[in-house]
């Protein structure tokens, strides 16, 4: 046979000690039964290996959705995402959604392949050095190529992706292909590198708790600040809380896990909290552009506590004068104990102020919501489509809120006991992908995504992913027509709009040729019985076509023509006059 001539290609079997086999193996043991990938030929055998494990594989159409979900997943189940993408553009694909997690401090683990061993570097099919690439947006960071090494490899990135030695979030490793058909020596195969481990517990010092304490019960205008190192302390925070009465504040990392009704929550008068406090307590919250960098120039004369169980989380931007890396449930509970019967020393002309300004602000905002009137068109307004989505919305519901002038509105208006956005990294487009996660983890509780029509954009071809699977989710589309942020800024900074602007697509036509329940609203007359056909006909989308001539609170701000010094505008200017001394 010539060289030319094609051969008949033999099947390569992986074996049940393969790398491939091992690999899906401990992923089992790790409790991980589902995971989002995308396949390809490097990693065929992890994929066949992992079907074969009984872990159900959610294919998808981007990787960057499958990081997505993977990240979805790991926060609202509190276990380990896991990714799973091929080689080259796979790798790249998911890179924006590992980035996605790195922010957001998610525990993911992502896998991929690389070319066998004896073609790298040689002009392979999709030969990148992906670890270059990741590196610094990941907590582990590895290319496994010996067989002998894969299992104490999986187990130290996991291990990294859950906090231990640092800050949680996503890891990274790849396998050269004959890597993963190769035979892992049974000498190896220890039962220490499958078997689970425990969640590090961090025990906070007796006298940085005793210092904390006393802080707190002598100051007047106490306010607590948290993050996504509260998501797991919502009843040691709720009860720190009523104990202590100091004003709350929650943010997009851990909206929900304090009640909306609670008495100590302001959010309606969140700027003037932030100004008038003398001590400000963050709980697992970095004090990053959303908090003003924590500045004197915005949160004045406060001293800072900050507490939390990620690094990051302590040492950005602002000392505290006790600073407390430890378990947020565990610390909080401490100072309580340490504070005993003591008196706070609140100025209760203060919290009593401050909360019924709240109360005014957002009793005000929900009328004028629910009674928002329709544009010179007679286009939806974006509060009243929201209003009405609020209305749907119950203690077990799942709210996925995505976009960026159209998050400005859900941030207003929309609210439930579980909630996931963009995130600090304002990566909008995970609606869509969040959305599924939620549905797959939580099939029994009603999950609702609220996006902005040009961030569905990014990930809209996932609905195919959505229909294959049978997620039960509802996705709701405000369709303004426009990157609407934008076109406000150049309109008013420039006087021109210039590629901002998009068409009024037809969302709803697109949904259902992917096989799902779709409608397109134009009406606010229609929009209550829309919402209930599509709860109860999920998965199911709803298209409604709404103002572009409202302006949002973030479109008002400057946000779009991103300040020098601070992210808002009132900030920039408060930042200069504070660094130029000017009172």
């Amino acid at each position: 046979m010539s060289p030319t001539e094609a051969s008949p290609v033999s099947p390569m079997k992986i074996s049940d000690n393969s790398s491939a086999a091992i690999i899906a193996r401990f992923l089992r043991r790790r409790g991980v039964d589902r995971i989002f990938a995308l396949c390809g030929g490097h990693i065929m055998p992890m994929w066949m290996r992992i079907d074969a494990e009984g872990i159900k594989i959610i294919d998808v159409r981007d990787e960057r959705a499958a990081v997505h979900m993977a990240h979805a997943h790991a926060e609202l189940t509190e276990s380990l995402g896991v990714a799973l993408v091929t080689a080259g553009p796979g790798l790249t694909n998911a890179i924006t959604g590992i980035a996605n997690a790195h922010v957001a401090r998610a525990p993911v683990l992502v896998l991929s392949g690389v070319p066998p061993r004896a073609q790298e570097n040689r002009g392979s099919l999709q030969d990148l050095d992906h670890t270059l690439l990741v590196r610094s947006i990941t907590r582990y960071t590895r290319t496994v190529r010996e067989p002998a090494l894969v299992l104490q490899e999986l187990d130290a990135a996991v291990t990294r992706a859950f906090g231990w030695g640092g800050d949680p979030g996503p890891v990274y490793l790849d396998f050269p292909t004959d890597v993963l058909r190769a035979e892992v020596p049974s000498a190896v195969q220890m039962e220490e590198h499958f078997k689970p481990k425990p969640a590090p517990v961090l025990v906070p010092p007796a006298q940085s708790i005793k210092d904390a304490a006393d802080i707190l019960w002598s100051a007047k205008r106490p306010l607590i600040i948290s993050g996504r190192g509260a998501r797991s302390a919502g009843a040691e925070l709720t009860r720190f809380l009523d104990r202590l009465g100091a004003l709350y504040l929650d943010t997009g990392e851990s909206r929900g896990i304090v009640p909306d009704d609670h008495a100590c929550l302001v959010g309606g008068v969140r700027g003037k909290a932030m100004v008038e406090a003398d001590v400000v307590m963050t709980v697992g919250r970095r004090l990053d552009f959303q908090l003003g960098y924590g500045s004197p120039a915005i949160f004045k004369d406060a001293r800072f506590i900050r507490i939390s169980d990620a690094p990051s989380e302590l040492c950005d931007n602002r000392r505290g004068e006790v600073e407390i890396y430890a378990d947020t449930a565990k610390t909080l509970d401490g100072i309580l104990e340490a504070a005993g019967n003591r008196e706070p020393a609140i100025d209760h002309e203060w919290t009593v102020r401050l909360r019924a300004e709240h109360e005014r602000k957002t009793t005000s905002v929900r009328r004028a919501m629910a009674s928002a009137p329709e544009d010179s068109k007679g286009r939806i307004h974006p509060h009243k489509l929201i209003a009405t989505i609020q209305k749907q919305i119950g203690d077990d519901d799942i709210l996925i809120t995505d976009g960026g002038d159209f998050l400005s509105f859900c941030r207003v208006g929309l609210s439930a006991r579980r909630v996931l956005d963009p995130g600090s990294l304002g990566c909008i487009g995970i609606g869509v992908p969040f959305g599924i996660a939620a549905g797959l983890a939580f099939p029994e509780r009603p999950v609702i995504v609220a996006t902005g029509d040009g961030s569905f954009g990014f990930n809209a071809i996932e609905i195919d992913t959505a229909v294959r699977h049978k997620v039960p989710l509802v996705i709701i589309v405000a369709n303004n027509g426009a990157w609407q942020i934008e076109v406000h800024d150049q309109r008013v900074t420039h006087g021109k709009v210039v590629g901002t602007e998009l068409q009024f697509a037809d969302h709803a036509a697109m949904a259902r040729a992917l096989g799902m329940h779709a409608e397109r609203i134009e009406s606010a007359e229609e929009l209550p019985a829309a919402l209930e056909w599509a709860l109860a006909n999920k998965p199911a989308l709803l298209d409604v076509i709404v103002s572009p001539e409202a302006v949002s609170s973030d479109a008002k701000s400057g946000l779009a023509w991103v300040p020098d010094l601070q992210p808002l505008a009132a900030w920039d200017e408060a930042e200069r006059k504070w660094r130029d001394g000017v009172s």
